[in-house]
């Protein structure tokens, strides 16, 4: 059974979701990532950032991941300062990294629970995310 607390990270994004996640990348995946990033291919998929202390993507520690750890919080909408600006959406990259979905995750997280919303709602939130048409007053749709 996947620990979908332990794979989400406490920004609110879905590693057992990502394309480099373990249970998720293909062979040619790894061959391509560890070629262009000059790595060992067993260095290439991604535990979960909790496990690997960061993301993999970018592979440098996490700041976010670090105040959490810090503060005591499993999941950022737990600290009295939800939300602050490592939060902030950014159009910067935003067509190839989901991190736009922190807040919207986190609130979904918080009322309706890890388990419900990692098995009912957090695939189709990424497919609507990178898939989706941006309807005015609707949020992204998928035709």
């Amino acid at each position: 059974m996947t620990n979908y607390r332990e794979l989400t990270a406490p920004c609110g994004l879905d590693c057992f979701n990502c394309f480099v996640f373990v249970d998720n990348i293909t062979e040619k995946a790894v061959e391509k990532i560890a070629g262009l990033l000059h790595l060992d291919p067993a260095d290439v998929p991604c535990w979960g950032c909790r496990a690997e202390k960061g993301c993999r993507l970018n592979f440098t520690g996490c700041a976010t991941l670090e105040c959490a750890t810090g503060r005591g919080v499993w999941f950022c909408f737990e600290c009295p300062d939800f939300p602050c600006s490592r939060l902030q959406p950014a159009a910067d990259c935003a067509e190839r990294y989901p991190h736009n979905l922190k807040l919207y995750n986190l609130c979904r997280i918080e009322k309706i629970g890890i388990e419900k919303w990692a098995q009912e709602e957090a695939a189709q939130i990424r497919t609507r995310y990178f898939k989706g048409k941006f309807v005015v007053g609707s949020g992204p749709v998928v035709d």
